[in-house]
């Protein structure tokens, strides 16, 4: 017994104890949302010798999930921020400041203030990017008289103002963009919670969804709960009705599609995205705008030693989603340190959950798990689960709770 307690003793030490490779290397992340944040942490304790810098913009992240819910005077944007203190106690070296430059070849990212950091592997995790003036006439000063609000913070509290100013009886109108776009069914929870927003405050108002597609995610319980909810408030504009927007003029108010043009009291202008800009630095991006990864691994097919998660990457199956950039930076973070210890990566489960609030006490939800599959990621036979269409009022309060226990758990992963 005393020398199996031994035994045992020495090879969990030896477990414990790095590859020489793994402490020599070092790892930059680049991004500090829900994919960047979890692989700076999963890799601290895959690869305790590893050392692990996160480089973030800010010093406070400020998370989408929820944030429809600020638009709509529901929650503080206070309680969508989070800092970084709980990773760097866990080992995580911290740069705050944006990445300007990265070296590929000379394996190096240089920040503003002119620090370099060199690599052996990189982490990109830039989150989306949006293509100013992919959409004739919006661009920055368009947003700031038509918000966005798709990047969380000052455009999440600008378009709340505008609604809370808006006239009595006016319309507001929203623009979706056609696939890929940051969390499919974020459009139609913003519309809900405005249209929320307008029932309890503005009644006389109405809400135009002019959107680039002819189907969503999870429509039909979108448009159920419309007619349950808000009778009449909302028309949803499909593109073969005429619905894509083809032109903004923010000086005039005014968006145009083919058939119309619309004078919205509020216009919220959700453009066409591409990966964050440090993608582009780094040589990851392709003619989409997006980067196209190896599915095992997260590393680039453009750019060998530099890997990409979360919305970014070209994920195959996958949506660009918290849960889904969260469960890849998860599996990135064990690929990375296999690799660093001269081990093939192995298949690491993927995940994705969305919860969407419809209004207060009123959740829908929908999931899937995730694996490779002739070179791809592909969502699981039989796996996929999504809210019932026909379902009592106590099982969406249920959800609705759910979906705030989801959001506490994935930021207490990320960020502790």
């Amino acid at each position: 017994m005393k020398r199996r307690r031994f035994l045992a003793a020495v090879a969990a030490a030896a477990l414990s104890v790095p590859s020489r490779a793994q402490a020599k290397a070092r790892v930059v992340v680049v991004g500090g949302g829900f994919a960047g944040a979890n692989c700076a942490r999963a890799l601290r304790r895959a690869a305790p010798g590893v050392g692990v810098t996160l480089v973030v913009a800010d010093e406070v992240f400020t998370a989408c999930p929820h944030s429809n819910a600020v638009i709509a005077g529901l929650r503080e944007l206070s309680a969508q921020q989070f800092r970084y203190g709980r990773l760097q106690r866990e080992g995580v070296t911290l740069v705050r400041a944006p990445a300007a430059a990265v070296d590929p070849k000379a394996r190096s990212v240089t920040v503003a203030d002119g620090t370099r950091l060199p690599y052996e592997r990189l982490v990109v995790a830039p989150g989306i990017a949006l293509r100013w003036n992919a959409l004739p006439g919006y661009d920055e000063a368009a947003a700031r008289r038509m918000p966005h609000a798709w990047i969380a913070g000052e455009q999440t509290l600008l378009l709340r103002r505008q609604l809370e100013a808006m006239p009595e009886g006016g319309l507001v109108a929203i623009a979706v963009p056609a696939y890929p776009y940051r969390c499919p069914s974020a459009p139609y929870e913003r519309a809900s919670l405005i249209a929320h927003f307008l029932k309890t405050r503005k009644p006389r108002a109405k809400l135009l969804i002019l959107d680039s597609k002819d189907g969503y995610s999870q429509q039909r319980l979108f448009e159920r709960a419309w007619e349950e909810l808000y009778p009449g408030l909302i028309e949803w504009v499909a593109l073969s009705q005429g619905g894509a927007v083809t032109k903004v003029d923010a000086a005039a108010g005014t968006l145009e599609t083919d058939f119309d043009t619309h004078r919205p009291a509020v216009a919220n202008v959700i453009p066409p995205q591409k990966a964050g800009r440090v993608a582009e630095l780094a040589g990851a991006t392709d003619a989409t705008g997006w980067c196209p990864i190896d599915p095992l691994s997260f590393e680039s097919k453009l750019q060998p030693g530099v890997h990409v998660i979360g919305d970014a990457a070209i994920a195959g199956a996958m949506p660009k989603s918290a849960f889904a950039a969260a469960s890849q930076g998860k599996a990135c973070a064990a690929a990375v340190a296999a690799l660093l210890g001269g081990r093939a990566p192995a298949e690491a489960p993927l995940f994705n959950a969305c919860y969407s609030l419809l209004q207060p006490e009123y959740g829908i939800s929908q999931s899937a798990s995730y694996h490779l599959s002739q070179g791809q990621i592909m969502e699981i036979a039989g796996s996929g689960r999504m809210s019932a269409l026909e379902a009592p009022r106590r099982a969406r309060a249920k959800e609705a709770e759910q979906g705030e226990a989801w959001f506490s758990t994935i930021t207490e992963e990320a960020f502790g």
